[in-house]
């Protein structure tokens, strides 16, 4: 059943359009991701649904119910941001509990409810602590739970991990994607961050100038991008064309988006396609090439670990084919495209 609704939903401030026509859907206890690079206008869609920002076209409808009038406080919906906004001199369980207290809810039902929530969140035993004893992602999950203790019917994040280190980034997106499974929450993400988006999301959203560019369940959007442009943006190298893409695939194909590991290149000619190494650079996981194959023209490729290559040598390089995503045949291609 859809619960978050928006139609034909646009922003502008000063005349300039920041989100433009935008139509999307959220089912009930799902998570939608919308994801596009700084300014593409992500956070003030999500600010427009929380009731902050004004539509300058459009309808927004919760349960079929349009929202036009609803106040943010009335709308049941729970806002979490990048840093947490915690309350500083406020212990994790007073910070967690705070809604439930301004709902009423007695004493022991906040204490019962706030002891749940850490423990959904990892943070069993950090009731007493207070916020500036905590690392940032321990300070994430206290905001997440503080946010899930208001009960909210849709949770909006803006970019809740985009504050913390990579290697931390990773570990709380599968985190939360496990807490919002678990607890049935219903989701609106919006984030730049292409790993978060997929770790997280059950649907995706690709946002670009304010559009809508493509929206689709996180596997499809990822094999199948919509254009060239979607498909950099998701983390591809380069775009090749259909007759180029053909001849590297051994079959007849639309444009062809190659991820960094897609060209894989040994030193046996006959291992693939033949090719002649151009450059090679070390790395600790693998060796980086750009690698001129036959038929095809330069491209970059990922070598057998450990092995050394010589400019000039003769190589076979083959495809891996999960690291390759198939574009439409309308797609065009951005400068740089093999040719």
């Amino acid at each position: 059943m859809v619960s978050l609704e928006l139609q034909g939903v646009s922003v502008a401030f000063d005349g300039a359009v920041a989100v433009d026509a935008v139509d999307l859907s959220v089912e009930d206890g799902h998570v939608l991701g919308v994801l596009g690079p700084s300014g593409c206008g992500k956070s003030t869609l999500l600010r427009a649904v929380a009731g902050l920002e004004p539509l300058s076209a459009g309808r927004i409808a919760w349960d079929g119910a349009d929202l036009a009038g609803v106040p943010t406080h009335r709308r049941g919906f729970a806002l979490m941001f990048q840093d947490g906004q915690l309350f500083d001199h406020l212990t994790v369980a007073r910070n967690v509990g705070y809604a439930r207290r301004l709902q009423g809810a007695s004493r022991a039902t906040v204490r019962a409810e706030v002891d749940d929530l850490l423990g959904l969140v990892g943070l069993r035993g950090y009731a007493d602590r207070l916020p500036r004893t905590l690392s940032g992602g321990e300070r994430q999950r206290v905001a997440l739970a503080r946010s899930l203790a208001a009960r909210p019917r849709l949770l909006l994040l803006d970019e809740p991990l985009s504050a913390l280190d990579a290697g931390l980034r990773g570990r709380l997106a599968a985190d939360l994607r496990r807490i919002l499974t678990e607890s049935g929450t219903t989701a609106l993400l919006v984030t730049h961050d292409q790993d978060e988006a997929f770790a997280i999301a059950d649907r995706l959203a690709v946002m670009r100038a304010g559009r809508i560019v493509q929206e689709g369940a996180t596997g499809a959007v990822w094999a199948h991008p919509a254009d060239a442009d979607t498909a950099l943006f998701l983390g591809c190298s380069r775009v090749l064309d259909p007759r180029v893409a053909s001849v590297l695939l051994g079959r007849s194909t639309g444009p062809v988006a190659l991820r960094p590991s897609a060209l894989l290149v040994g030193p046996d000619p006959t291992d693939g396609l033949p090719g002649t190494v151009r450059t090679f650079r070390p790395t600790p996981d693998a060796s980086r090439l750009v690698v001129a194959v036959d038929g095809v023209g330069d491209l970059d490729a990922v070598g057998v670990p450990g092995w050394i290559a010589e400019p000039g040598q003769r190589v076979g390089v083959r495809v891996a084919e999960h690291a390759v995503a198939f574009l439409p045949d309308t797609a065009t291609e951005p400068a740089g495209s093999a040719p």
